[in-house]
């Protein structure tokens, strides 16, 4: 089964799959801890990859910037491809003092200023939440690897460069964890069709401080969450 944005065969795709916006990213997490991984998609440079990590077969795929994006490649890899399993591996900003860049953060749910969800859900607020299995799992494979994580709500956003600075104090007060552009949707999607979901994010920016990462490290300095990631994903 070839889709519009993806020209994998079916048998391509393992049921488990880590997901990334960046598609330089995902060729880096290809590259650097999957073993015999060969590239199986690369629709508008929009990439992917399968190979083993520890024994077991696991994919890789980017879904870009934003909801809309993401949707597409979400509900394309579930629909088309049988994929039972997402983690998304991704950066996020943050306006709590309690964390700092490059700390990890994991999304148990996401409010968010989209309206695709209400869209979906017929004009009704759908509350976007983490899948508690994948969660736990991610806490126990934390603690397991030393990792100090924070756990909590998120905020997706579809406005990358917002002219409402007061708005943050609000993200602040209610303790919002992270700011992203993919998570509420994500979530949505996976609920829709029952299958399991987790965003895991490295803070890259940190809002109230203005402090932020360079576009290398970005790509590069987020080993920790991917291994966090590849390690749940795979229990």
């Amino acid at each position: 089964m070839i889709t519009p944005h993806i020209n994998a065969k079916k048998s391509d795709f393992s049921n488990r799959v880590i997901m990334s916006g960046d598609p330089r990213r995902v060729r880096y997490i290809s590259e650097n801890f999957l073993k015999n991984a060969f590239q199986i998609t690369n629709v508008r440079n929009m990439l992917g990859y399968t190979g083993y990590y520890k024994n077991i077969l696991v994919s890789i795929m980017s879904h870009g910037m934003g909801i809309p994006s993401a949707s597409i490649y979400v509900e394309e890899l579930i629909k088309f491809y049988n994929v039972k399993k997402i983690i998304r591996v991704g950066t996020c900003g943050t306006t709590q003092n309690t964390i700092h860049l490059k700390d990890i953060v994991v999304a148990m749910g996401a409010c968010t200023d989209s309206n695709f969800n209400r869209i979906k859900f017929e004009n009704y607020d759908f509350s976007a939440i983490a899948d508690f299995n994948l969660l736990l799992q991610a806490k126990t494979c934390a603690d397991d690897m030393n990792l100090t994580i924070h756990i909590g709500n998120f905020f997706t956003t579809d406005i990358f460069y917002t002219h409402n600075k007061s708005f943050y104090n609000v993200l602040n007060r209610y303790k919002i964890l992270g700011i992203d552009m993919e998570t509420a949707g994500i979530y949505s999607i996976a609920a829709e069709y029952n299958v399991q979901a987790l965003s895991l994010c490295s803070v890259s920016d940190h809002i109230i401080l203005n402090k932020n990462l360079t576009p290398k490290e970005r790509e590069f300095t987020f080993n920790n969450t991917i291994e966090l990631a590849l390690n749940t994903l795979i229990l």
